[in-house]
């Protein structure tokens, strides 16, 4: 497996980005209207991974005993909450794209307004506090064992 590369998140975004669009273009008249705490599950997961990063920084900078397995399985949650946040966030934008522009005159519009705004913010933290899991997870830089042991020259 190999950490995230931002290419992948900017492939994600922009599915959520389309099918979101999509779908409320297609079936926003049959949605029910969207609580403002629509996106807020995805902080908690945010603030999960965030307490877990700094927790197995603290416990690889101090030198404990970390399982191995522990680590991947860490490294598993943080590359799929990231894609998992890049393809919300992307979500909630198409979903803005739609509701922006009617915003001025369907009040229903205006009032989803909020909850696609907290639903957005929500995914960005989601994908940031799991690239900052991700980054937890690496083993320290060994470059300077790697310069002493390379033949200079």
């Amino acid at each position: 497996m190999h950490f995230t590369r931002p290419r992948e998140l900017l492939v994600a975004g922009l599915i959520g980005l389309v099918l979101g669009f999509l779908l409320f273009q297609v079936a926003y008249g049959s949605l029910p209207a969207m609580p403002v705490a629509a996106g807020v599950t995805l902080l908690v997961l945010a603030a999960v991974e965030t307490v877990l990063a700094f927790s197995i920084r603290n416990r690889i900078k101090t030198g404990r005993v970390l399982a191995a397995i522990a680590v991947a399985r860490a490294v598993a949650l943080a590359k799929a909450s990231s894609l998992l946040g890049a393809l919300m966030f992307g979500a909630w934008v198409g979903a803005l794209g739609y509701l922006v522009p009617r915003g001025g005159w369907l009040p229903a519009a205006a009032n989803d307004l909020p909850a696609a705004l907290v639903g957005a913010a929500s995914a960005a933290v989601l994908a940031g506090a799991a690239l900052w899991l991700e980054h937890c997870c690496r083993t320290p830089d060994s470059g300077d064992q790697d310069r002493v042991n390379r033949p200079t020259g």
